[in-house]
């Protein structure tokens, strides 16, 4: 049984909910067969975040972590392929915090990559029927902060642990004009489930040699 750590962040920029959480809630509730869900939900403030990341990988011990955030203008579940050693928040995060070209690790390298098959990963969920892509920045705000405190801990602490980033879309709660991409956080949780079941069966070091690049 592969243990599975899957986390979410409490609403942020005045919103009420954020899509994130509630999707990981979901995979956790009805977790995909041969897998044990552990949903944790993060605070949106930096520091504190990846703080309570590492004591939820302490506590559950798990082969794979999966860390959600809020894309709020991204039309699917988008499968991040790299976080880079920088904070520059546009906005404050939930305390008020609001660092500017700051590194998230000092000393640390530039960026970490995903150790999670992230091709492999959106094919699965696009065969489940959720819109799906390769995503190359993750931000410079709280989530990638995690995906890159996640990628650090990985690599200094828990070799032997993969895990990565995930953006999904906003929910459709929180787009009342109607004129923004939106997805219903169970469509999101069906696309995830998939894309865990692939992470947990690829083998470490594999994905598919499939074209999913950018040109811009």
């Amino acid at each position: 049984m592969t243990r599975v750590l899957i986390t979410g962040f409490a609403p942020f920029g005045g919103e009420s909910v954020n899509p994130s959480w509630q999707a990981a809630s979901l995979v956790a509730a009805e977790p995909p067969a041969g897998l044990t869900v552990t949903a944790v939900e993060l605070p949106c403030v930096f520091g504190e975040s990846v703080d309570t990341l590492r004591d939820a990988v302490r506590v559950s011990a798990p082969d794979l972590v999966l860390c959600l955030g809020q894309a709020g203008g991204r039309p699917g579940v988008t499968v991040e392929r790299v976080a880079v050693n920088l904070d520059d928040a546009r906005i404050p995060d939930n305390k008020g915090r609001q660092p500017i070209d700051e590194p998230v690790v000092p000393g640390g390298p530039a960026a970490y990559f995903s150790s999670l098959p992230v091709k492999a990963c959106v094919a699965a969920v696009r065969e489940a029927g959720v819109p799906a892509a390769v995503s190359l920045t993750a931000g410079t705000f709280v989530c990638n902060h995690v995906a890159y405190g996640l990628g650090h801990l990985i690599a200094t602490e828990l070799p032997y642990v993969r895990g990565g980033f995930v953006h999904v879309p906003r929910a459709p709660e929180q787009v009342t004009d109607g004129t923004a991409p939106a997805l219903e956080p169970t469509t999101v949780a069906r696309g995830l489930r998939a894309l865990l079941r692939t992470a947990a069966t690829t083998p470490a070091g594999q994905d598919l040699k499939v074209t999913e690049g950018a040109i811009h």
